[in-house]
C-alpha cells in the first residue's frame, strides 16, 4: 500500500501550536512547571481545548462517568480504531509528556479529514497517568479495564486535600458510582495506538527519531521500613549501635547490583528515602525507603523484588535491627499486538526515517487498553532523555513524523480487515 504523503511542516505548526497553548497560565496551576490533575480548573480547560480541536476535526466529544475524554468520527457500535494518551500531568511536569501524544491523535484526526480518508477514529484522553492528584498511576485506564475495585476506588484520596476521589469526581460533574460502565469505551475498538515522548536517551543516542515499541515493561512498587535503634552520634560506639541507614544504604547497593545482574532490561531504583529522627547528631532508629523495580522479562525483576527482600531482612538482622517489605502496586509485562507493531513498522520503512523497535521501560495507559484491544506504541525522542520536569524539551516535527506514521499504519490496518 502506498504511503500517504503527509505536510510535515504545517502538522509540526499545528502540534507546535496546541503544546505551546497548553503551556499557558489557564492550563496549569504553577509558573515553575506543568502542573495539572484531575478535577482541577486547569484540567478541565486542558480538556475544553482539545474537545474545541477535535470537533473543529469532526469527532464528536463526551466523557465517561469518571471523566476519560471520548472523541469519535462514528456512531457508537460502529468499530473504529482507537488513539490517544493522556493529558494530566507529574507534580513537576514539562510540555510534552502525554501532552504531546494527545495533539498527535489530533493532528491524525485533522489529517484524516483533510486527506478525505475517512478513516474510522475514537480519540481517548485517558485520567490521570500520573497519578498526581490521587497518588494512583494510570488510574483512568486502570478503572476502563476494570483493574480496580470499589472499595480501592473508595478509599483514594485526593494528594491535596484528603478528600475522596468519589467526592471530587461528583465535585466536577461527574457519576463515579457507575464507574464500571467506563468499560465500555474500548467496546467498538479494533486497534490502538499511542503516541508518547521516550522519557529516556535511546532514540536519541542512536540517531533515531522514532521507536516502535512492542513491549512494556512490568514493575513492582514497594516499600522497605527498617527498624533499628535511635542513639546520640558522639557517645555511641560503632560496634554497640543497630543503625537503620546502614541497612538502608546497603540494600540500596543491592538493588542496583541485583538488577545488574538480571540484565535483559531490569532496572532498580530508591527513589524515596526517609531517615528518623534526621537529626546530624542522632543514629537513625528508623527507616523507610522506595523499591521501583522494572523490567521486560517477568521472571527477571520479579526475582530481584523477591531478592532484595531477602537481603533487607538478612542486613537488618546482622545490625540487630528488623526490616519489613510492603508492596504498594505490581503490574505485569505488557507485550503489544505483532500485527499493529507490524503495521507501524512498514509505515516507519516508508516514511524514509530511520526507527528503532524498542521497548519501554515506563508505564503508560497503553498497558492497560492491551488487555482488550490490539495495541502498540510510538515514541519520538526528548532531549537529553529528560522526563517529568519543566526542562522537558521534544521536536513537534518528530511528532509530525509519528502522526504520519500513525495515520500510514492505522490506514493499512482498517483497510485489511
Amino acid at each position: 500500500m502506498d504511503w500517504i504523503p503527509v505536510d510535515l511542516e504545517r502538522s509540526a505548526r499545528r502540534i507546535e501550536r496546541d503544546i505551546e497553548t497548553l503551556a499557558g497560565p489557564e492550563y496549569t496551576r504553577s509558573e515553575e512547571a506543568i502542573r495539572r490533575y484531575a478535577y482541577t480548573p486547569e484540567y478541565r480547560n486542558t480538556l475544553d481545548y482539545f474537545i474545541r480541536e477535535l470537533e473543529d476535526a469532526g469527532l464528536e466529544c463526551s466523557e465517561d462517568p469518571v471523566g476519560n475524554l471520548v472523541a469519535r468520527n462514528r456512531p457508537a457500535g460502529e468499530r473504529v480504531f482507537g488513539i490517544g494518551s493522556h493529558c494530566d500531568s507529574n507534580r513537576n511536569g514539562g510540555k510534552y509528556d502525554g501532552t504531546m501524544g494527545v495533539a498527535a491523535a489530533v493532528e491524525v484526526c485533522r489529517l484524516n479529514r483533510e486527506l478525505g480518508l475517512d478513516l474510522p477514529l475514537q480519540v481517548i484522553s485517558f485520567l490521570e497517568e500520573e497519578g498526581s492528584g490521587f497518588g494512583q498511576m494510570v488510574l483512568g485506564s486502570r478503572i476502563v479495564a476494570g483493574r480496580v475495585t470499589e472499595e480501592e476506588l473508595m478509599g483514594f484520596r485526593a494528594i491535596d486535600d484528603g478528600r475522596p476521589f468519589f467526592e471530587h469526581a461528583k465535585e466536577a460533574g461527574y457519576e463515579p458510582e457507575r464507574w464500571r460502565e467506563c468499560a465500555r469505551i474500548l467496546d467498538d475498538l479494533v486497534g490502538w495506538i499511542e503516541l508518547h515522548i521516550e522519557q529516556a536517551r535511546v532514540l536519541e543516542d542512536t540517531g533515531k527519531r522514532l521507536g516502535i515499541v512492542d513491549a512494556i515493561a512490568g514493575y513492582v512498587h514497594a516499600d522497605i521500613a527498617v527498624r533499628g535503634r535511635s542513639d546520640h552520634a558522639g557517645a555511641t560506639p560503632m560496634d554497640l549501635r543497630s543503625d537503620a541507614g546502614l541497612v538502608m544504604a546497603e540494600c540500596m547497593l543491592e538493588l542496583e547490583r541485583l538488577a545488574r545482574e538480571a540484565g535483559r532490561g531490569t532496572v532498580g531504583t530508591v527513589g524515596e528515602a526517609e531517615l528518623e529522627p534526621n537529626l546530624i547528631n542522632a543514629v537513625p532508629g528508623r527507616a523507610r525507603f522506595s523499591l521501583d523495580i522494572r523490567g521486560v522479562d517477568e521472571e527477571a525483576f520479579r526475582g530481584v523484588a523477591r531478592a532484595i527482600e531477602t537481603f533487607a531482612r538478612e542486613a537488618a538482622g546482622r545490625r540487630g535491627a528488623s526490616a519489613e517489605y510492603s508492596e504498594r502496586q505490581s503490574l505485569p509485562v505488557t507485550p503489544l499486538d505483532e500485527r499493529v507493531v507490524g503495521a507501524l513498522e512498514e509505515a516507519a520503512r516508508e516514511s524514509g526515517e530511520p526507527y528503532l523497535r524498542m521497548a519501554s521501560g515506563a508505564a503508560h495507559d497503553t498497558m492497560c487498553v492491551a488487555e482488550r484491544v490490539p495495541a502498540a506504541m510510538v515514541f519520538v525522542p526528548c532531549e537529553g532523555g529528560v522526563s517529568h520536569s519543566p526542562e522537558e524539551r521534544a521536536d513537534p516535527e518528530d511528532a509530525a513524523l509519528g502522526a504520519a506514521v500513525m495515520l500510514n499504519a492505522i490506514r493499512r490496518l482498517v483497510t485489511a480487515g
